[in-house]
């Protein structure tokens, strides 16, 4: 995935590269001595992503510190033992909000977090672009149909754990964040049976803090949550005017 950035929308890049296992873009765009203001445009298909970050120079002194750091999952796992094999994925999520609430899905025993709640998404599969893969997720996921809005956000982590099939890996997750909205929401069914997805609800706006949710997922929702909530509203009294 290629990552590029702009003081403003389209504007020539001040830095552009390839985004490498384990890197973070924010923390890269911080070392070419930018900060992140927002994300711009996530274009292309998964063969060939560009991820363009609208940036600022934030002038202040840059001290590396180097790659991101590296959860180990696995219990008893000593990582001079193992040759873990190395995977990048690429994956879109949404944060949908509708009459009904805001889209949650629940991790399934298949996973490091059963019990979790997340927000609908996955991987990018070969051909996609990432809004594609948002609907495609929340219809396997949730039974709805989105409607995406905007990227909002780009998020990774970096850790060795166990995939379903028991292969230990070297795990880089880069997620895309969408919003969503959901014009015709009904009750989430779970499409995607045997999956990674044990269930799927629709959360009220004043509730979602009392879900456990997974780490990333919480951080998303406490910094846009609010935003997409308000604007829902603002858009549904402009619609009943």
């Amino acid at each position: 995935m290629q990552i590029v950035g702009v003081e403003v929308g389209g504007g020539s890049p001040v830095f552009s590269y390839t985004l490498a296992h384990g890197e973070d873009p924010h923390q890269r765009a911080w070392e070419e001595g930018y900060k992140v203001t927002r994300p711009l445009s996530a274009t292309g298909t998964v063969e060939d992503l560009t991820v363009t970050l609208q940036v600022t120079p934030h002038g202040r002194r840059v001290v590396p510190r180097g790659p991101q750091r590296t959860r180990t999952l696995v219990r008893g796992l000593r990582l001079d033992d193992i040759d873990p094999v190395r995977r990048q994925r690429l994956a879109a999520y949404a944060l949908i909000v509708s009459d009904r609430g805001i889209l949650a899905t629940e991790f399934s025993e298949r996973t490091a977090v059963p019990g979790m709640w997340s927000l609908p998404g996955g991987g990018i599969d070969a051909g996609e672009n990432p809004s594609q893969t948002v609907q495609r997720e929340v219809y396997e996921e949730t039974g709805q149909h989105a409607v995406v809005r905007q990227f909002i956000d780009i998020q990774t982590d970096h850790w060795i754990g166990l995939a379903p099939n028991g292969t230990v890996e070297d795990f880089h997750a880069v997620r895309l964040i969408y919003a969503a909205t959901c014009h015709w929401p009904n009750d989430p069914v779970v499409h995607d049976a045997g999956g990674t997805t044990a269930d799927s609800a629709w959360i009220s706006p004043e509730r979602w803090r009392e879900l456990p949710w997974s780490t990333g997922a919480k951080s998303l929702l406490t910094r846009h949550a609010p935003t997409q909530i308000r604007l829902w509203r603002w858009e549904k009294r402009q619609r009943l005017a």
